[in-house]
């Protein structure tokens, strides 16, 4: 088991020392693991908090992918777009009317 807290959509760096995956509350993190003699996972650290879209949960296909040397990320976010301001506009229908 690598993680008891769960885990979606993990990426193994390509030398295959580090597994890397999507924490439930979307924390890309980080696992060094070591396959001889015998497999071992050492210490799994968060490394940063993402914006993926769908978070941790997507099943039906990888958000995200590492570079081969496991020092860069491409992540698929949602761009959080926030008005300045909103207009709420009450009895609109009053003014057809007129």
């Amino acid at each position: 088991m690598i993680s008891s807290g769960g885990g979606s959509q993990p990426r193994w760096r390509r030398d295959g020392k580090e597994l890397f995956f999507i924490s439930p509350d979307g924390k890309l993190m980080t696992a060094e693991v070591k396959g001889m003699p015998e497999f071992r996972v050492g210490s799994v650290q968060p490394l940063f908090q993402t914006q993926i879209w769908g978070a941790g949960g997507v099943t039906n296909g990888h958000r995200w992918d590492a570079a081969p040397d496991g020092q860069r990320f491409l992540i698929n976010s949602a761009a959080a777009v926030v008005p300045s301001s909103i207009t709420v506009v009450s009895n609109w229908q009053a003014s057809l009317k007129k």
